[in-house]
């Protein structure tokens, strides 16, 4: 994997760069859809290629459905979706630490209950590698802990000790354990700490000196205050090296996207806007409709006159509410189409402006406009 930086914003920490893997390009900053199961819910693949150069999978859930066997026999992950583009997959930690008072955690991993039949499991940081190296996704992320929200300043250092413990042995096995596919995979170690600024500074600094090919912050917008974290993420990547991709995980609302950029953030994942957007919240230009609301019956207007998708453009709002009400599917698959190219959009917007070096006045413009309810 390689990574140039092309423009960094002279009034923030915003910047511009290319990160390059064997399936392609990718200008970032960069929202990922995510495909947890191998799809991105009620959008076709023939779209997503419409608005991403990368999407996200989890080894989680995939180790499940379809099953590492069968993604293996299909020559990889790419191969079984016919997805030509890059593929980053997380390790499941994050999902396995949600349900921690069912799990029983060990220093060696962790025994879980399947989401599917009940069944109980172990994951090790081992068993993540494994089963990452066999969906063959071109960015893996490590096995971390998780700590909840809100926990004690105890359970946050022994979550980074952990976290740090797993990630040596991380490592270990993709160093004696090779790629499975013709194609390079690149790691990603997490950063935790939860809200405490002494140990998210830590785990940074110790996890900067693995020199490894991106980074990324794990463990914010779990029910923290907002200004907490934006602050976590200001100090991480006042620390991380400036030449390496930095990846915020599990955060995307517009307004988070804006703020992530200009604290340097490159790379971001959130199932926000098609989840949203199975309820019938739009994020548009001019603020968040519920296109369910009877304000909308008779609205015969484009759904935004200003979206650079063709739903966009071929439907209006009267219809699209219709559509929801009816309960058709066609709504879900309109409105999560919508939600993800106007998250391209508003990411490309802030390329040009970080171009252009007015990054900063133009999203203090734009944030009033991003929350207003319309």
């Amino acid at each position: 994997m390689k990574f140039n930086l092309i423009k960094t914003d002279c009034h923030s920490k915003a910047r511009i760069g290319i990160l390059e893997t064997d399936h392609g390009k990718i200008e970032t900053p960069i929202f990922m859809p995510v495909a947890s199961k191998g799809y991105v819910k009620s959008v076709p693949i023939h779209e997503l290629y419409k608005i991403s150069k990368i999407i996200l999978g989890n080894a989680y859930h995939l180790h499940f459905q379809p099953g590492i066997e069968v993604l293996h026999k299909a020559g990889g992950i790419h191969s079984f979706l016919n997805w030509k583009e890059s593929i980053l997959t997380d390790s499941g930690g994050f999902q396995i630490f949600s349900m921690r008072k069912l799990n029983k955690i060990t220093e060696d991993g962790v025994v879980f209950k399947s989401i599917i039949n009940g069944s109980y499991h172990f994951f090790s940081p081992e068993k993540s590698m494994e089963i990452q190296r066999f969906i063959g996704g071109d960015i893996i992320m490590a096995f971390d802990d998780c700590p909840p929200f809100p926990c004690s300043h105890t359970e946050a250092k022994k979550s980074v000790k952990k976290t740090h413990h797993w990630l040596k042995k991380c490592y270990s096995y993709l160093q004696n354990n090779p790629e499975i596919y013709n194609y390079q995979q690149s790691f990603f170690p997490i950063i935790q700490g939860s809200i405490y600024t002494d140990l998210r500074k830590y785990s940074a600094e110790e996890i900067s000196l693995l020199e490894a090919e991106g980074y990324a912050i794990g463990g914010l917008s779990l029910g923290e205050e907002k200004e907490q974290t934006h602050s976590i993420t200001n100090l991480v990547t006042d620390i991380l090296p400036k030449k390496k991709p930095r990846y915020l995980m599990g955060i995307g609302n517009p307004v988070d996207l804006l703020e992530g950029i200009a604290l340097g953030i490159d790379m971001f994942d959130c199932v926000l806007p098609t989840r949203n957007g199975r309820h019938g919240m739009l994020f548009t230009w001019k603020g968040i409709i519920n296109i369910k609301n009877k304000k909308w019956e008779k609205d015969y207007s484009c759904l935004d006159e200003f979206g650079n998708s063709y739903v966009d453009q071929l439907y209006s709002k009267s219809y699209v509410r219709h559509l929801f009400l009816s309960r058709d599917n066609l709504a879900k698959e309109i409105a999560s189409i919508h939600n993800l190219s106007f998250y391209f959009h508003l990411i490309q917007e802030a390329k040009i402006h970080i171009m252009h070096n007015n990054f900063f006045h133009w999203k203090k413009y734009m944030i009033p406009l991003l929350k207003k309810r319309l």
